[in-house]
C-alpha cells in the first residue's frame, strides 16, 4: 500500500504558510514505514527542531484503478478516517529554499499516524467536520466544504498518475492552524465530535 497526501487544499492554511494557491492538487506519497496505528506514541525525531501537526480526512482505496473519471471516483472509497501529517517544517523550509524535494520533511518514519475507519455513509462526506486539540486546546478546525479540490476530483486527478489499489490512503489536505510539537504533548482528533485519535508526543 502506499499514502498518497494533498497539499494546499484549504485556502486558510495556504494563507499561513505564504504559498501560491494552486491550480491542480498538490501531491506527494509517503512510504507504509510513516504509519503510526492504534494510538500509539510518536517519538520525537532527532533530525529536527521544528515538527508541526496537520490534521487531515483521510480516504482507504477499496479497489484497484486508473485514469478514474470523477462522476465514478465515489465508487473508489467506502471509508473514512483521520490522521496526522506531521510535517519537519525546519527541513522543507531548507529544502523549499534549495528548489530541492521534501520528503525528508514528510515521509519520515511515524510522520503519518491513522484512526480506524468508518464507513462513509455515517457522514455527510461533503460538510464533514474535524477538528484537533493540543493538550485540550483545539487548535485545528476544518469543513470538507472548504476544500479547493473534492474528495472526487483528488481521485480522479491522482489515479491519473498512480495506479490506486486497494488499502491505499489519501490524505486530503489540511485546514489552517498548523503549528509546532514538543515532547510530552497530546494530541487528539475528532471527526464530527467524535474522538478518532490520540497520539501522547514522547
Amino acid at each position: 500500500m502506499k499514502i498518497i497526501a494533498i497539499g494546499r487544499n484549504y485556502t486558510e492554511h495556504i494563507k499561513e504558510l505564504a504559498n501560491e494557491k494552486p491550480e491542480s492538487p498538490v501531491v506527494f506519497i509517503k512510504p507504509d514505514t510513516a504509519l503510526l496505528r492504534n494510538n500509539d506514541a510518536f517519538y520525537y525525531p532527532e533530525f529536527s527542531k521544528d515538527i508541526h501537526y496537520e490534521v487531515e480526512i483521510v480516504l482507504k482505496i477499496n479497489r484497484e484503478g486508473k485514469y478514474i473519471d470523477e462522476s465514478f471516483a465515489h465508487k473508489y472509497f467506502d471509508e473514512v478516517g483521520i490522521g496526522i501529517d506531521f510535517t519537519a517544517r525546519d527541513l522543507q523550509n531548507q529544502c523549499k529554499a534549495k528548489g530541492l524535494p521534501w520528503e525528508i520533511a514528510k515521509a519520515f518514519n511515524h510522520s503519518a499516524p491513522i484512526s480506524n475507519f468508518v464507513s462513509k455513509t455515517d457522514y455527510d462526506i461533503n460538510n464533514l467536520h474535524f477538528s484537533l486539540l493540543q493538550n485540550g486546546v483545539e487548535k485545528q478546525s476544518g469543513n470538507t466544504s472548504h476544500m479547493l479540490f473534492s474528495f472526487h476530483e483528488i481521485i480522479a486527478y491522482v489515479s491519473r498518475f498512480f495506479t490506486l489499489k486497494k488499502g491505499d490512503l489519501i490524505f486530503t489536505g489540511t485546514p489552517a492552524g498548523v503549528g509546532p510539537i514538543t515532547v510530552g504533548d497530546h494530541l487528539e482528533a475528532f471527526i464530527e465530535g467524535n474522538k478518532f485519535l490520540d497520539v501522547p508526543i514522547k
